[in-house]
């Protein structure tokens, strides 16, 4: 038995599944366990106006009920101390049970580990602008699913996850998302066709300021 399956059954560790920027292991800031590439049956993912009473009208990935929907993603081992500062980065977010047996894996994990998911609160600020997908943050969601997932789960990613028609805005030279990720020139190149392939629409972003990047999750 090794380390992992040792702490499992200590009752020490908690799983959480990321379906979007939690699927980059480069965003994750605690001393995670244990990560793999999943898939959660009976939820799918849309774009959805942020709840958070910023002044930068965001738009962040949730996920909500659907018997008959799966989302790719990542299923991430964290320590359960951990777990205040995971609910913490996740303010945005309502933290909810998931059974073992809606994810799918390619090799099995421990039994007896608590697994969540966050759903956005559904609480939402009337804004009279529309929301926008800050286009760092979307960086590190597509970078993670190339990396967890290759190149189908890339595309995958973008053309089954709903609303994808909700600005864009070109935050990659100054970012606002908080835990920007470094791109290369291909990931660039390939983050861009795609969305230019699926009619994505860009534009420029504002100015905000750093109390408004924070709350950009």
């Amino acid at each position: 038995m090794n380390e992992f399956e040792n702490l499992a059954k200590s009752g020490k560790l908690v799983a959480y599944f990321g379906y979007g920027s939690l699927v980059n292991r480069q965003t994750l800031r605690t001393n995670i366990v244990h990560a793999m590439p999943a898939k959660l049956h009976g939820w799918r993912r849309l774009w959805r106006a942020s709840p958070s009473e910023s002044e930068l009208p965001t738009a962040l990935l949730s996920v909500c009920r659907d018997e008959s929907a799966s989302v790719d993603g990542l299923l991430v081992f964290d320590y359960q101390e951990n777990l205040p500062a995971v609910d913490l980065r996740e303010q945005n977010y309502d933290r909810r049970n998931v059974l073992p047996e809606d994810i799918e894996t390619a090799t099995p994990f421990p039994e007896g580990v608590p697994i969540f998911v966050y759903e956005a609160h559904e609480y939402v600020p009337v804004r009279p602008e529309p929301p926008m997908i800050l286009q760092s943050y979307l960086d590190a969601v597509m970078q993670g699913f190339l990396v967890e997932h290759g190149e189908e789960g890339l595309r995958h990613f973008v053309l089954k996850t709903e609303y994808f028609n909700t600005p864009i805005y070109r935050d990659r030279p100054s970012p606002t998302y908080p835990r920007a990720v470094k791109l290369s020139d291909k990931e660039i190149d390939m983050f861009d066709r795609l969305l230019v392939e699926i009619g994505a629409n860009f534009t420029d972003a504002p100015e905000i300021n750093d109390a408004t990047a924070a709350n950009v999750k």
